[in-house]
């Protein structure tokens, strides 16, 4: 496979894959329709290289080579020329996604793999009519894809096995840990993941149990500081002395109980929505959340370091 990358796209999640693809020694050429994305998206990584190397995550020859290996492409032909990896990151829009992946399998070469950072739409949805169909799938990340580790494949039913394992070695290459879906689901893996943990934030404050701010600390100083090195199969695993199969006996009556006192289901968009919009603008106004996110994005640096730090003296 030719080790250049095409990202379609060049907004939050295209610009984070730029980065991820160019630190792994791949030449990578950014195409975005919308007039000034692509070097607005080239100043952005030009910084988000520099806080890597601050944070020990990068030597300054490595963000050098990075930087290098980045160009704009003027069009999408010229971007999709002799790639090997196409990383599509079009808004989530089913239509645009049908139009444009026509150009993108009619364009790129015939062995490339076409993927799509997509959250929302199923793969089978906008490449069915496609004549090169097998090579297509999604590759979600969670943003931003250059320091979490975590990718799902999800295949369309008509991708082939062949590009589905080319797509886990090239994100195994990339350092990702990767979850290959057997078939596709609505919201995937990790999203599915996320909308029962929101849902169930959302129930909470809507039924005036707690308060949003209140759910933020359960999970930041709760729940998520052992679940950033372990999941919740594991955690189980750990929490009794024989094991997962005795943290399910010990503790199913618990969770019976917690699930048949559900809570009823609120409207995301009603009042709940007001409560919580107003305590994020407490804690930080709306213009600030640019900011807010760099500082996030310093944070996950930071984990990762630690993350990196503790596997080589700990053990994963």
């Amino acid at each position: 496979m030719s080790e250049v990358c095409a990202i379609v796209g060049c907004g939050l999640i295209g610009r984070a894959w730029a980065i991820d693809f160019a630190r792994a020694g791949w030449q990578v050429r950014l195409f975005d329709p919308a007039e000034g994305a692509v070097e607005a998206a080239l100043a952005t990584i030009e910084t988000l290289l520099a806080d890597l190397v601050d944070n020990g995550l990068l030597s300054p020859e490595a963000r050098s080579e990075a930087a290098a290996r980045l160009e704009p492409a003027a069009s999408l032909d010229v971007a999709l020329a002799g790639a090997g990896w196409v990383q599509e990151n079009a808004p989530e829009r089913l239509e645009l996604k049908r139009e444009l992946w026509r150009e993108l399998d009619r364009l790129a070469d015939p062995e490339a793999v076409l993927a799509s950072s997509t959250s929302a739409l199923l793969p089978s949805r906008f490449t069915e009519d496609l004549p090169g169909r097998e090579r297509c799938l999604v590759a979600h990340p969670l943003n931003p894809p250059y320091l979490i580790r975590a990718v799902e494949l999800c295949p369309a039913p008509w991708t082939s096995m062949e590009t589905l394992l080319r797509a886990e070695t090239v994100m195994r290459g990339l350092g990702h840990s990767v979850i290959r879906l057997a078939r596709e689901i609505e919201g995937f893996v990790m999203n599915r993941l996320q909308a029962a943990l929101v849902e169930e934030a959302m129930k909470l404050v809507a039924a005036g149990i707690c308060t949003a701010e209140e759910v933020d600390i359960g999970l930041k100083d709760g729940l998520a500081l052992r679940w950033c090195f372990a999941g919740p199969f594991e955690v189980g695993d750990l929490n009794a002395p024989g094991g997962i199969r005795d943290y399910v006996t010990r503790y199913r009556s618990v969770f019976d109980s917690v699930l048949a006192s559900a809570l009823p289901r609120p409207d995301w968009t009603g009042p709940v929505l007001d409560e919580i919009e107003a305590s994020r603008r407490l804690r930080l106004l709306a213009e600030e959340i640019a900011h807010r996110q760099r500082w996030r994005d310093r944070r996950l640096m930071a984990l990762v370091r630690h993350k990196k730090e503790a596997s080589e003296t700990i053990g994963d």
